[in-house]
């Protein structure tokens, strides 16, 4: 674990999907609607974690990678059907939008997220588009995580040193990103990952950074 107390933090990143919000409920009802739309049966507890953490394009070629289905015809389907009849089913975290008017306008804040082009309309849909300083999608970059290709644009838009940033993520994606980043982690519900930090809730920020 690092000691933050000589390092002046200016910058806090979030991951999306599991750290911003629980969204079990919305990607498992997304991924299910398409994949009994081609009569295959719903997400194993090994699939949804793989989705839970990858692009919509890197997840709809795992879930139908044995299959004999033109996935051409499975990501058409996926972009008429759209998520965001889908974004009703996200849960909020609790602490969030409270953490975020605690930091703000004393650090600066981004959104690092393998989601694409959901991203600004989930904002919009829960009041959060004028507390992020900066939104990074896969669009954005040419590499999603795990490369840290999201969190290094991070960077160099505020141009801040690794070590003047935290990234708040949930998965072995974020680890893995954070790592090749040089970003200290703080890991969210999940005490698996190597990380200079773990939480349960958002709240434990303010004692992170002693705010």
């Amino acid at each position: 674990m690092r000691n933050f107390e000589s390092i002046q933090i200016k910058l806090v990143i979030f991951d999306c999907d599991g750290v911003m919000f629980d969204t079990e409920k919305a990607n498992t009802a997304y991924y299910n609607r398409i994949l009994n739309h081609f009569g295959k049966p719903d997400m194993t507890p090994e699939l949804f974690s793989f989705v839970q953490m990858h692009t919509v394009k890197d997840s709809l070629a795992h879930l139908f990678q044995d299959d004999l289905i033109d996935l051409e015809k499975v990501i058409e389907q996926s972009k008429n059907m759209g998520y965001f009849s889908f974004i009703k089913y996200m849960e909020i975290e609790p602490y969030l939008k409270t953490l975020l008017s605690k930091l703000r306008p004393f650090y600066k804040t981004a959104i690092a997220t393998n989601r694409t082009d959901t991203m600004d309309h989930i904002l919009q849909e829960y009041g959060l588009e004028r507390d992020f300083d900066l939104v990074v999608s896969a669009l954005d970059i040419d590499r999603p995580k795990p490369f840290p290709d999201s969190l290094l644009k991070v960077l160099k838009h505020f141009s801040f040193k690794p070590h003047e940033a935290i990234y708040i993520g949930d998965s072995r994606l974020d680890e893995q990103a954070a790592e090749k980043a040089a970003i200290p982690l703080v890991a969210y519900n999940n005490i698996s990952l190597s990380s200079d930090f773990h939480i349960k809730s958002l709240h434990e920020i303010e004692g992170i950074l002693g705010i």
